[in-house]
C-alpha cells in the first residue's frame, strides 16, 4: 500500500510540476467566470466550453513541460511555415462572408493566422536573442520586416482584429528589445492626428464617393459607425448601440445572472463570443466588470514578475509580450463592445466562447510557466 501511494504520489507531483500556482487559479477563475457567464447566455454550448476547456489545459501543460530553449528552438520552423501557410490561403483559400482566411487541408479546415499569435513574439525573441549585444537600427529594421510580412499577408484576407494582435504581440517584442523613444514618438503623433483628423472632420470623411486609401469599404464603415452609430441603427450600428445599452443598464450590481433582457430577448448579437462582455456587464453590473478587471490585474502582474524575473534576453522578451498579449486582447475587445473602437472580432480572453482563441491563449499561459520554471531550475 505504502508503495502504491508512493507511486501515486510521485505521478500527481510529475503532472504538477510544470504547473505555476498563481497563474493556474487566475486561470480556473477566469474558465469558471466564462463557465458561469455562457451559462445565461448561451447554454446550449457549455459541453462544447468543456472539450474546448479540457483541449486548451492540455496544450497548456504540454508547453509548460517544455524548456524555453526548446520552445525557441521551434521559433524559426513555426514562422515559416506559418508564412508559408498564409502564402497558400491568399492562393488557394477558402472564401467565407467576403474573406479568404480558412484553408482545406483535406481533414479539416485550418486558419494558419492563429498560429501567427504565438510564432510572432517566439520568431522575434529568438531574433534578438541570437543578435544579443549588437542590437542596433539594423537589427530592429530587419524586425519589422520580419514582423510586416505575416501583418500583411493576414490584413489583406482581409481579418483586421488579427493582423493587430500579430502585429501588437510582434511591436511588443521590438519595443522590450530597447527601440528608441526617438522612434516611437513620430508614429504616435501621426496616429494621434489621423485620429483627431478622422473625429474632427468624419462627417465629411464618411461620405459614401470618398476612399480611405489601404481600407476596405467595410473597414470604413466600421470605423464611421463608431463616430455615429445612430447613422445606421438597424443596420451597421445595431451591433454597438444594442451592446451599449446592455452595458448601461447593468448598473451597479446587474439585473441579475439569466435576467439581461439584451440578452435573453434576442437584442444582443453574438452574445457568447465577441459581445460576451455586454452580456456580464449586463448581468452582474459593475461590480461583476471590477470582478474581472481584478482577476486580470493579478494575472498581469503575475506575467510581469514572471518577465523580470527571467534569465535570459529572450524568454524576458516573450514573457513581456506574452503578457501584454493578454491585455491587449481585454482592452480591445472593452473598448469595442463599449463603443470607443471599431469592432474588429477579438475575443475577450479566456471568457469568450471560441476553442482556437482559447487554446492560443493557454498556449501562451504555459509559455509563462515555463519560463518560470526555468528560473527556478537555474537557482
Amino acid at each position: 500500500m505504502n508503495r502504491g501511494n508512493f507511486h501515486v504520489r510521485d505521478i500527481v507531483q510529475a503532472v504538477l510540476r510544470p504547473i505555476d500556482r498563481p497563474l493556474f487559479f487566475m486561470l480556473a477563475a477566469l474558465m469558471a467566470y466564462a463557465y458561469i457567464v455562457l451559462m445565461s447566455a448561451s447554454p446550449d454550448r457549455l459541453v462544447a466550453l468543456e472539450i474546448n476547456i479540457l483541449v486548451a489545459l492540455t496544450a497548456m501543460w504540454l508547453t509548460a513541460r517544455l524548456t524555453p530553449q526548446k520552445l525557441l528552438g521551434l521559433a524559426l520552423p513555426l514562422y515559416a511555415v506559418g508564412v508559408l501557410l498564409l502564402v497558400a490561403v491568399m492562393l488557394f483559400g477558402e472564401t467565407s462572408k467576403g474573406a479568404t482566411r480558412w484553408l482545406n487541408i483535406g481533414i479539416t479546415r485550418i486558419q494558419p493566422s492563429e498560429l501567427m499569435k504565438i510564432a510572432m513574439p517566439l520568431m522575434l525573441a529568438w531574433f534578438f536573442q541570437q543578435r544579443e549585444g549588437h542590437i542596433g537600427v539594423r537589427e530592429f529594421i530587419a524586425a519589422g520586416v520580419l514582423l510586416l510580412v505575416p501583418v500583411g499577408l493576414i490584413a489583406v484576407q482581409p481579418d483586421l482584429g488579427t493582423a493587430v494582435l500579430v502585429a501588437a504581440a510582434g511591436l511588443y517584442v521590438i519595443f522590450f528589445a530597447g527601440l528608441s523613444w526617438k522612434l516611437i514618438i513620430p508614429v504616435v503623433v501621426v496616429g494621434v492626428v489621423a485620429i483627431g483628423a478622422i473625429v474632427g472632420f468624419g462627417d465629411q470623411l464618411c461620405q459614401p464617393d470618398v476612399v480611405w486609401p489601404g481600407l476596405r469599404e467595410y473597414q470604413k464603415h466600421r470605423i464611421c459607425t463608431l463616430l455615429d452609430p445612430m447613422q445606421d441603427p438597424l443596420g451597421k450600428g445595431f451591433h454597438i448601440i444594442q451592446s451599449t445599452i446592455a452595458i448601461g443598464s447593468g448598473g451597479i450590481l446587474g439585473k441579475g445572472w439569466t435576467q439581461g433582457t439584451q440578452t435573453h430577448l434576442s437584442f444582443l448579437p453574438e452574445r457568447h463570443t465577441d459581445f460576451i462582455f455586454s452580456v456580464l456587464s449586463e448581468e452582474f453590473g459593475l461590480v461583476g466588470i471590477c470582478v474581472l478587471l481584478v482577476i486580470y490585474l493579478m494575472l498581469l502582474m503575475r506575467g510581469f514578475a514572471i518577465a523580470a524575473t527571467a534569465p535570459t534576453l529572450a524568454t524576458r522578451l516573450l514573457a513581456g509580450a506574452v503578457t501584454m498579449i493578454f491585455f491587449t486582447y481585454a482592452f480591445v475587445n472593452m473598448g469595442m463592445v463599449s463603443g470607443i473602437l471599431p469592432v474588429v472580432g477579438v475575443p475577450l480572453p479566456f471568457i469568450s466562447y471560441g476553442g482556437t482563441a482559447l487554446v492560443t491563449l493557454c498556449v501562451g499561459i504555459g509559455i509563462l510557466m515555463s519560463i518560470h520554471r526555468s528560473r527556478q531550475a537555474a537557482q
